[in-house]
């Protein structure tokens, strides 16, 4: 019977759905954190009876016979939602409102992108994340450094001992993607480019297309938690539903096996 294979790919895609769901409600403290969606297709189908087969000598079928074989997971797609700013006080914290990604250079010397701004400082006084990769393009904050500033365009300036003027000391920079859910989630926030996502478009912040920066805040994530239980809720009843057609199939066979 069809039903059990057909039933068993759709316990499958609803598997699927309640793993990227439980991922998302797990990263619901997670800075600049961005939900995702599975999105499903149907398999191929068996054509018993082609749509417009003729039946006759001037009749044809109109919808034919086509039965399906199940559902596949087609794709999990990010969803590139602004998330609220949350105020740290930390002056080294930076939150990007609008389009835009920090850009971060790792111990490969590849480069990866991330809208944590979370950073800190190095021993030698150059900004980096928190687990200690340099944010492009290089600043560094001297030591006499008494107070420091990141504009909303980006420009970081520092006030030193001794000097009322401020120093420009570097420019942070944005990147931008043709399509952001192209890029590899690799981990620790960070993304890789890849030939979906396109090169990226690097600018300062303010220009045309990109966001601006908050000093002393972080963007929280993006995930609606009453949003996900209901989604949550709406898999388990597929997966169920799924499942009693497996049961269902199976007291059918187990009706055709007894007959004598």
């Amino acid at each position: 019977m069809r039903s059990l294979s057909i039933a068993s790919t759709g316990m499958l895609a609803q598997q699927t759905n309640v793993d990227v769901i439980s991922n998302n409600i797990a990263n619901m403290n997670t800075t600049g954190f961005k939900r995702q969606r599975a999105e499903f297709q149907d398999l191929l189908y068996e054509q018993i009876e082609r749509p417009g087969t003729a039946t006759g000598p001037d009749t044809k079928s109109p919808s034919g016979i086509q039965i399906g074989a199940g559902v596949k997971t087609g794709g999990v797609f990010r969803i590139q939602q602004q998330g609220a700013l949350q105020q740290t006080e930390n002056r080294y914290d930076v939150a990007i409102t609008g389009r835009g990604y920090f850009q971060i250079t790792l111990p490969s010397g590849d480069t990866a992108y991330t809208r944590d701004g979370s950073f800190g400082v190095s021993d030698q006084g150059e900004l980096v994340t928190q687990d200690g990769y340099p944010v492009q393009p290089g600043i560094t904050i001297p030591q006499a450094a008494v107070d420091v500033t990141i504009s909303k365009t980006g420009e970081v300036q520092v006030i030193v001992a001794g000097d009322p003027q401020p120093q420009t000391v570097g420019q942070l920079e944005l990147a931008t993607f043709m399509n952001d859910a192209g890029l590899e989630a690799k981990g620790d926030n960070l993304f890789l480019e890849t030939a979906a996502s396109g090169q990226a478009t690097v600018a300062n912040p303010g220009e045309p297309g990109l966001g601006t920066l908050n000093q002393g805040y972080i963007e929280g994530s993006n995930v609606n938690s009453v949003a996900e239980i209901t989604a949550l809720i709406t898999a388990q009843r597929a997966y169920e539903m799924n499942s009693r057609v497996v049961k269902t199939a199976d007291e059918m066979l187990a009706t055709t096996s007894q007959l004598r």
